[in-house]
């Protein structure tokens, strides 16, 4: 075998592309507070967009709060406007250099647009595993073309691709449904 097909590369980049889609989903609300919440807001900090969780220490002192304390006294205001404007629906309150973030519940509507996003990160996950497969299959016909491969050899790597691509699309799919599950859940 060449270096141009490697099943663990495969794997590798599958799993990367559901790790990438469990993150997505930490930072959708769901109606419980959730320190991963505030993951994807950036905040214009020193000349650059910083992430929240580099600013300041973020927990969860009970299901419905998130508290964030922020290091620099003079990142407050700036952190408070990040979340406000992060289009999330939070609305912190200033307590010193302490911000309280209470999660207000959700509808029904917006429980059912969240979900639709989930299913949208889910999508991009899904067709993120299908080019690691068409990658693999490109490699393994190439290889066969150039005479490194018989065409049974191909044929049979080809199902253990399929195979990967299958096991990595299952676990989207029981990603996205536990996170539906947890969103709609009242």
């Amino acid at each position: 075998m060449s270096d141009e097909y490697d099943e663990d590369d495969l794997k590798r980049r599958m799993d990367g592309a559901i790790e990438s889609l469990r993150k997505e989903f930490a930072g959708l609300r769901t109606g419980r507070a959730s320190a991963g919440l505030l993951d994807p807001i950036k905040v214009e900090a020193y000349g650059a967009l910083t992430p929240i969780n580099q600013l300041g220490n973020v927990s969860v002192p009970e299901p419905r709060m998130i508290t964030l304390q922020v290091w620099d006294k003079s990142m407050v205001g700036a952190v408070d406007k990040a979340i406000r404007n992060s289009g999330i629906g939070l609305n912190p309150v200033m307590e010193g250099q302490l911000l309280r973030i209470p999660i207000p519940p959700l509808n029904e509507e917006r429980r059912a647009e969240i979900a639709k996003l989930a299913g949208s990160y889910a999508e991009n996950a899904r067709i993120a595993v299908r080019n690691v497969r068409r990658d693999g299959m490109d490699a393994l016909k190439k290889m066969e073309k150039d005479g490194i491969l018989s065409e049974d050899e191909q044929k049979a790597f080809s199902e253990d691709v399929q195979k990967l691509t299958n096991e990595a699309i299952k676990r989207v799919d029981e990603s996205l449904k536990a996170k539906q599950d947890e969103i709609m859940q009242v």
